[in-house]
């Protein structure tokens, strides 16, 4: 039996990491589940999973679980603040840690699971943006096995050499094709953008996510925090990283070799499956994904991004080029200046706004150490609240004279 942890269980990916784990019971045993805040969702899986241990990142949400709990999760340990999350992915009975804790605050948790050698599924893509040599010297030093969980980045690792290791650009590869839905304003005027809603940025066309990944999907952020990850991953630079727009997400990635071959990985647009090949790999099991139905489907169409319109893809290739402090800076911005939209006090097109004001004041340089890492994403995230307030300060005084 496989012990595994997922932290981030009450999101997307954590609820179909369950749906996958409860499909083979006689191979998995769940030991562990963390949230972040969400405790009436943890209180469901609890009582549904019966785990060793849970936690909750927030610790004002602790006795809203012990209530919603009751008696009934007597058999679980319950472990609150940031720390328990890095004390559950190193637990002696975890074998396999499913990082999808989102933004950020997954990076310290991450770090945990790859030092204390681990298998690591990693959803949080932000751990290799803001970390990736650090997160990697880490997998190493521990003997952590690290498996890419997006469903991109999944695609590229299914098309790969047998003997490819993480973090080196695999033998025979000429480069990388991530694809992309578009999200759902890929055909909107871009003077149009300026009226968009949170509702609607949430809307993604094709898969059931988050509310801060869907924004990031619908302003093209998501693809260039993938392009960082690739390079990261698959030891690539960004040159050998190409975004193409693919509407029907059925075609998750390609490799290209230097022979001229270009390998895809296709299939419906469900993260069960990615899921199901990082938790067996190198075996296959039953995710629960139905089979794709290419004649239903019809056609497959490609086509390149519009940077112009989505100046987030663009930024996050420039930071891409630059390395270093780069993208931490980005990555920061991104998310004080998706919060700000979500919340309403920002517009679709200022996300991209508020991130290139951030990016040109921010810190810059080599990643020296954690530390640096932490900084750089501190006083970015000052900058970007600065920045979204002198916007909102300045549109009530041209309220004012309208």
């Amino acid at each position: 039996m496989i012990g595994v942890a997922v932290l981030g269980s009450t999101g997307s990916i954590g609820e179909s990491t369950l749906d996958v784990i409860a499909r083979h019971p006689e191979r998995y045993r769940l030991v562990a589940l963390a949230a972040n805040t969400n405790a009436e969702k943890l209180a469901q899986q609890i009582r549904t999973f019966r785990p060793a241990y849970a936690a909750l990142a927030d610790e004002r949400a602790g006795s809203e679980l012990h209530r919603l709990l009751g008696a009934g999760g007597a058999a679980t340990r319950i472990l609150l603040g940031r720390g328990a999350l890095e004390a559950l992915a190193s637990l002696n009975e975890v074998q396999c840690v499913m990082a999808a804790i989102v933004g950020a605050a997954g990076l310290p948790s991450t770090l945990a699971a790859a030092r204390a050698g681990k298998r690591l599924l990693l959803a949080n893509k932000e751990s290799l943006v803001m970390a990736g040599p650090l997160l990697l010297a880490a997998a190493r030093a521990g003997g952590a096995t690290l498996l890419p969980v997006d469903s991109e980045h999944n695609a590229i690792f299914q098309c790969l050499p047998a003997d490819a290791r993480t973090g080196v650009k695999p033998r025979g590869v000429k480069r990388v094709l991530l694809t992309a839905s578009g999200g759902p304003f890929r055909d909107t005027p871009a003077e149009a953008l300026v009226a968009v809603t949170p509702e609607a940025a949430c809307a993604h066309p094709n898969w059931v996510m988050g509310r801060k990944i869907s924004v990031d999907s619908a302003t093209l952020m998501n693809k260039g925090l993938e392009l960082i990850e690739a390079c990261q991953l698959f030891g690539l630079t960004p040159a050998e990283v190409q975004i193409v727009v693919h509407p029907q997400s059925i075609v998750h990635s390609l490799v290209e070799y230097v022979d001229g071959s270009l390998l895809a990985q296709l299939g419906a647009p469900d993260m069960r499956t990615p899921i199901a090949y990082a938790l067996a790999w190198p075996e296959r099991i039953e995710s629960g994904v139905e089979s794709l139905d290419l004649l239903k489907a019809g056609r497959l169409d490609f086509r390149a991004p519009d940077t112009g319109k989505f100046r987030c893809l663009a930024l996050a290739q420039a930071a891409a080029c630059a390395g270093g402090l780069h993208p931490v800076v980005l990555n920061a911005a991104n998310e004080v200046a998706v919060e700000a939209f979500l919340e309403r006090r920002l517009n679709f097109p200022g996300i991209a706004a508020v991130i290139e004001a951030v990016v040109e004041r921010s810190p810059r340089g080599a990643i020296g150490g954690l530390e640096d890492v932490f900084a750089a994403d501190a006083e970015s995230r000052v900058h970007a609240r600065e920045r979204i307030d002198g916007m909102s300060q300045s549109a009530a005084v041209r309220g004012a004279h309208a």
